[in-house]
């Protein structure tokens, strides 16, 4: 079941296809305030609701 998340920073944005990386906090559930980072495609601001399939797995930037 997909999770809803508040953006609330745009980390950048690249390639042809519009995707960005952006910085977002879950809004419900047992993991309410966690703070992820996603990649999402179109356009994206601060403020923005978005769903996420998967909330489990993170991966460290190296």
């Amino acid at each position: 079941m997909a999770e809803a998340a508040e953006v609330i920073r745009v980390i950048r944005r690249e390639g042809p296809k519009g995707i960005s990386i952006v910085k977002c906090k879950l809004l419900e559930g047992d993991k309410k305030n966690k703070i992820l980072e996603r990649a999402v495609i179109g356009k994206i601001k601060v403020g923005d609701i978005i769903y996420l399939k998967e909330t489990e797995m993170e991966t460290l930037s190296v």
